[in-house]
């Protein structure tokens, strides 16, 4: 006759239980496995280290400063910009990105002449260089801050109001206004994959007016600008 003892019955009921966590684990380890096979493999999506080129382009929100010039006021004018850009990494946080961009600028004056009040909107076109020092905390952020070289290559001012009314068109020969100009610049880029959303301001260090014998009030530009842009 086979007596089962309280002793007998823990050792049983411990056997038992671990028997039962024993295969509880395998199945566990097994669907852990059969899961992990099953999954695809991730990638990262951190382009921080990677060389871009780009094109861009956008709008531009410019006014002057600095000016000189007996009843000059000066209002804000909108333009365009279009370019295109080269993302240089130099490790994972730093990089150099230098741009190329045509760029509009200008703005709007009121002021008086011979006695008549008139209305004035210049826009001025620049190709812009700017060479940006590049800081990328994140994977989708980039700031940038760094010198700009522009070159003015057209002026046109359109006049209104008393006797004036025309459009005035220089080639700046003879007009003494200075071509070549240095400024700053800075701002951040978005970046969403290919897709960069650019936020810069900007300003000139050197005023417009040459030697200062220009007829024009001196003046030094300053913008905002907003892109959309695509890198490859």
């Amino acid at each position: 006759m086979l007596f089962i003892t309280t002793q007998n019955l823990q050792t049983l009921k411990m056997k038992t239980m671990k028997n039962v966590i024993l295969v509880i684990a395998m199945i566990t380890l097994t669907a852990t496995k059969s899961l992990a096979q099953s999954e695809p493999e991730t990638t990262t999506t951190d382009n921080r280290e990677k060389l871009f080129l780009g094109i861009k382009a956008g709008a531009n929100l410019s006014n002057v400063y600095d000016s000189e010039g007996d009843d000059f006021v000066a209002d804000s004018k909108a333009g365009f910009a279009i370019g295109g850009f080269v993302s240089i990494p130099i490790g994972r946080y730093f990089g150099i990105q230098p741009e190329i961009l045509f760029s509009q600028k200008g703005f709007k004056s009121t002021g008086t002449f011979l006695g008549s009040s008139y209305e004035m909107t210049r826009t001025t076109n620049f190709i812009d260089v700017p060479i940006l020092a590049s800081f990328k905390p994140i994977e989708n952020l980039s700031i940038l801050f760094g010198p700009q070289f522009s070159y003015l290559s057209k002026q046109t001012d359109d006049f209104e109001g008393g006797t004036i009314s025309t459009t005035e068109e220089q080639a700046f020969s003879n007009a003494n206004i200075r071509k070549n100009i240095f400024g700053l610049t800075g701002g951040v880029d978005l970046n969403f994959n290919h897709l960069v959303v650019g936020l810069r301001a900007g300003w000139d260090v050197k005023n417009n007016n040459g030697d200062g014998t220009s007829d024009t009030p001196r003046y030094k530009n300053m913008w905002y600008q907003a892109t959309l842009g695509y890198r490859f």
